[in-house]
């Protein structure tokens, strides 16, 4: 399934705070990137952190899309390995599909400075749980008549 990548909904508030654009989503691949700038930690290197967060969110969104609105993708492992600092720029992160079972997906992930250079390798594992609505949105058994 592809989905188009200018779905607000996609994006969470931390995404929209860390400057996350979204590339390319599919359940094989995903390509997203996020500023070095604001997202450094206090000697103004890319924050480990920070490629955790990148690392985790294009893999729950391809999990997202492998699940085809029935099913989404919780984080329950993720791995990194930091090998090299960004000071500026962009970071790019693509989510490679490991496997895409029914109920466990698994992605790597690579984390590239604008040199090309690899700032970071993740491991993620999702558990494909039952879709549910927003909070604060009804679902379907609260609002259809009795």
């Amino acid at each position: 399934m592809t989905v188009p990548v200018g779905d607000a909904r996609l994006v969470s508030e931390l995404d929209a705070k860390m400057g996350l654009e979204l590339l390319e989503l599919t359940a094989e691949r995903v390509v997203g990137r996020m500023p070095v700038q604001g997202n450094t930690q206090p000697f103004g290197l890319w924050h480990g952190g920070a490629s955790c967060v990148l690392a985790e969110t294009l893999a729950s969104l391809g999990s997202y899309a492998h699940g085809r609105l029935e099913r989404v993708g919780v984080g329950i492992d993720l791995n990194a390995t930091h090998h090299r600092p960004a000071r500026s720029g962009w970071v790019t992160g693509t989510a490679t599909a490991l496997h895409l079972g029914r109920s466990v997906v698994s992605y790597e992930v690579v984390l590239t400075d604008d040199a090309g250079e690899r700032v970071c390798t993740a491991r993620v594992t999702c558990q494909m749980v039952a879709a549910q609505p927003p909070l604060g949105e009804p679902s379907e058994s609260q609002s259809s008549p009795r």
